[in-house]
């Protein structure tokens, strides 16, 4: 039955998941209109690939379901509710246009490509019934602030950096909302089961996302990170390790989701900087998060080829796409201790370093021979903080433009022994750089019977076994 009310304004949550520097929100409080609170758990998003695993597995649909309860949990402490729906978007923000006699619509605009497609078919199912209201909120430069047209974004990120760094203002965060001005007509409801979702007790049983979700979450890590134990000031030296949490920020499981604000993030870092330390800690946090906005402008200009194989470049590499190396890879069993214990990390947590992706990339691509899209699709399945554009833009990078990085140097050179301990307990009694390279001859005495050996040990990584056995008096 249809609401003949007064009109009312929908919020309609996508990846903004937060109460603070939201400005969807805070228009949608201005109105003036009743709003209702919506988010849509598309169903899509838990479908089985080709490939045979899910767009989004387990530790994914754990740590969206925490942070959607914190942000309804949230917006109730301001007198708001957050109804919360399964199936196709489109479908349900039409539904509720005409359930609730909502003249107005205010949500996040999309860049990428399934979300175009999906916003393009809400406008036109509501084009004659109500107003689609849409602002930017991804980037921590404002996409109508930078000095380029998506059409013209540089294809180098240095050629971005430098102008938009000189000619762009970093836009002052919003305000969080004291009230809510909520619509009487909706009232909290639960987020779906796991059942209903389609995944099993065991599989939920069997991960444990890396950190918990959710605004809350995100802002007490933004606070600790900073002022409260001052790690920051190391990040430019230990962002490359992969043991533990505090070797680098841990803040794109919340960016990616929109539980925490890339703007709010730089004006702490900010008063980091004037209040304790500006150092290139400080500026190289900075860097990434302008490399995060440089991915998503630069995915926008090329569109649905950044999904391809060949990608945006056209480029041609000759796989072999063996699934059962790619087995072996997606298990965490290659008999590369470095590869493996990020991938097993990957499974359990949703999570690994940015060295372990690099490397477990390289090793895909180059070593293996694996059409570089059925990585990037895994990485998303599995990835708390999976974002289109960096992941398959970092992907597509690591095929065709970046050199080959060697895992068994990579191991040694980030003094690799104790991650690997942690993943890989057939390797935890081994107590020396034996752990990088078990498979080798010099190895035999470990007795090292339960973890596999390599395919193939290829000659590239020779210099690399040469100094660890040096090192080990081998």
């Amino acid at each position: 039955m249809k609401d003949t009310a007064e009109p009312k304004a929908l919020v309609w949550f996508k990846n903004d998941l937060r109460l603070h520097d939201n400005e969807v929100l805070c228009h949608a409080i201005a109105s003036g209109l009743p709003v209702i609170y919506l988010f849509c758990v598309d169903e899509r998003l838990f479908e089985t690939l080709p490939l045979g695993f899910r767009k989004a597995d387990a530790n994914r649909v754990i740590f969206l379901k925490q942070t959607v309860l914190d942000l309804q949990k949230r917006l109730e402490n301001i007198g708001g509710h957050l109804h919360i729906e399964l199936g196709l978007p489109e479908e349900i923000v039409d539904a509720y246009v005409n359930k609730y006699s909502i003249s107005k619509i205010y949500a996040e605009k999309e860049y990428a490509w399934e979300e175009l497609q999906m916003m393009a078919e809400v406008k036109k199912r509501i084009a004659e019934k109500a107003a689609l209201i849409t602002f930017w909120g991804k980037t921590l430069y404002h996409i109508d602030d930078i000095p380029f047209t998506i059409s013209k974004i540089p294809l180098t990120s240095k050629a971005y950096r430098i102008p938009t760094g000189k000619e762009t203002e970093v836009r002052e965060p919003y305000n969080e909302p004291i009230q809510a001005n909520a619509a009487s007509a909706i009232k909290s409801t639960a987020f779906p089961s796991f059942e209903k979702l389609g995944f099993s007790e065991e599989e939920i049983a069997a991960v444990e996302p890396f950190i918990a979700g959710g605004e809350t979450a995100a802002l007490n890590r933004l606070h600790n990170y900073t002022f409260e134990t001052k790690l920051l000031t190391g990040y430019r030296w230990s962002r490359n390790k992969s043991l533990g949490m505090d070797y680098s920020s841990k803040f794109s499981p919340y960016l990616a989701l929109g539980s925490l604000s890339v703007r709010t993030i730089y004006q702490k870092v900010k008063q980091y900087e004037q209040l304790v330390k500006k150092n290139q800690s400080t500026w190289w946090l900075i860097f990434e998060l302008v490399w995060r906005d440089y991915f998503t402008f630069k995915g926008m200009r090329m569109g649905n080829a950044i999904f391809k194989t060949e990608g945006f470049r056209n480029k041609r590499i000759d796989f072999e796409n063996n699934t059962a190396l790619f087995k072996r890879w997606c298990d965490g069993k290659t008999g590369l201790p470095f590869v493996d214990a990020h991938m097993r990390q990957l499974n359990k947590s949703g999570y690994m370093s940015n060295r372990g992706r690099v490397n477990c990339s390289s090793f895909l691509v180059h070593d293996y021979r694996i059409d570089w899209t059925w990585g990037a699709a895994y990485f998303e399945s599995r990835l708390i903080d999976y974002d289109v554009s960096a992941n398959w833009m970092n992907w597509h990078m690591q095929a065709y433009e970046i050199w080959y990085t060697n895992p068994i140097h990579q191991s040694l050179k980030y003094k690799a022994k104790d991650y690997i301990q942690q993943w890989i307990p057939e390797l935890a009694k081994i107590n020396d750089a034996h752990i990088y390279i078990p498979w080798h001859e010099k190895s035999a005495h470990l007795g090292i019977q339960d973890y596999p050996k390599p395919v193939e040990i290829f000659s590239k990584w020779g210099r690399s076994i040469q100094k660890i056995l040096t090192e080990i008096g081998g």
